[in-house]
């Protein structure tokens, strides 16, 4: 049971499969045989099965390389666009069918997406084919996020307090310790909260947003953190540092979180909903959009103070956001890749 588990607790995996369930394949289209048989050997080999079906099914989580698009998702799928979403095709050679949960790329050629079976694969060439650099199906810990404080050293974290760091560009990868001994007020007690979500801090920290209220924060890049309790009990899934050098984290039940002094303290935002939120992004003009479950979509154009949510009628689950083409975003999840709105008012409007 381990392993259902883990696939539906914690992290973004879980914001979109909570509310999911199951995910059913996507048929394979009509080939010819030559093409029949080299998806068999693809599969066989555990490679991702091509499918002209893979931006329509579940993608979890995105990044935006300026005049390129990298998104990944379930059955290993990762798929690319050079034209802000306007076309998406799958990428040559993956070699997982694991569901991915995240990528982060350090340049606009290298870049790492993690998953289920605590899966890590590189790319070096934006996205176009990808090696495994790392995976053990056995310990049923799914990562959910990873992050490169420079082009060596990495952090991958996930479900039970699972952390891999590399110091030689994600070539190796060893389990590396986040939180040695339980943090107060939870000494004595069996604590091995979900790491949901890293991302980079202000000054060159770095930040966990994690279960129980926690965050944590390195400041040498990884090497050591410490634990900061927010007011919060519940689960952060991810957060970013805005314009201003300001912190926010968001999570579940609405909760939205805003920290002035690097992460130190935090004082909650009311987003007036209790929608979950599990990916963001702040565009050129200082807006910042969250996405997450049931359809629910937050907008703030105050650096985080305040936010204004609004409710997809489709009531899917998101968790991965982008700018998109002029007056839209790209949001990520059940549906795999859409245009939204990027004002409140446009989306009400219906423009």
């Amino acid at each position: 049971m381990n392993s259902l588990k883990t696939a539906f607790k914690g992290g973004v995996a879980a914001l979109v499969l909570a509310g999911i369930a199951f995910v059913p394949a996507h048929a394979v289209p009509t080939v010819d045989p030559a093409e029949a048989a080299l998806i068999r050997e693809l599969e066989t080999k555990g490679y991702a099965t091509p499918s002209n079906l893979a931006s329509k099914g579940l993608l979890v989580a995105a990044a935006d390389l300026g005049e390129r698009i990298v998104a990944v998702g379930q059955f290993g799928h990762v798929v690319l666009s050079d034209d802000r979403g306007a076309t998406w095709r799958q990428a040559d050679t993956v070699p997982t069918q694991a569901l991915l949960t995240a990528v982060f790329f350090a340049d606009d050629q290298v870049g790492y997406a993690v998953g289920h079976d605590a899966v890590i694969i590189k790319t070096e060439d934006g996205g176009e084919t990808w090696e495994l650099k790392y995976s053990d199906a056995e310990a049923e810990m799914p990562l959910f996020s990873v992050m490169f404080a420079d082009a060596n050293n990495g952090v991958a974290v996930g479900a039970f307090s699972t952390a891999l760091s590399t110091t030689d560009g994600g070539e190796t990868w060893n389990l590396a310790s986040v939180i040695p001994d339980p943090p107060p007020p939870l000494e004595g007690l069996e604590y091995e909260p979900h790491l949901n979500g890293i991302f980079r801090g202000p000054e060159g920290s770095l930040i966990i947003a994690a279960e129980t209220g926690f965050v944590f924060r390195s400041l040498d890049g990884g090497a050591n953190w410490e634990p900061i309790k927010t007011p919060y009990f519940g689960s952060f899934w991810g957060g970013m540092t805005v314009d201003d050098g300001n912190i926010i984290i968001y999570g579940m039940r609405g909760n939205v979180w805003r920290s002035e002094d690097q992460g130190t303290t935090w004082t909650q935002v009311d987003t007036g909903s209790k929608k979950s939120f599990g990916g963001g992004v702040q565009l050129d003009d200082g807006t910042i959009i969250l996405a997450g479950l049931n359809g629910g979509v937050a907008y703030s154009t105050d650096g985080g103070r305040s936010f204004e949510v609004v409710d997809r009628p489709d009531r899917k689950g998101y968790s991965a956001v982008v700018d998109g083409p002029d007056g839209s975003v790209l949001i990520f999840g059940e549906p795999g890749v859409l245009e939204h709105p990027d004002t409140a008012e446009a989306f009400r409007s219906g423009s």
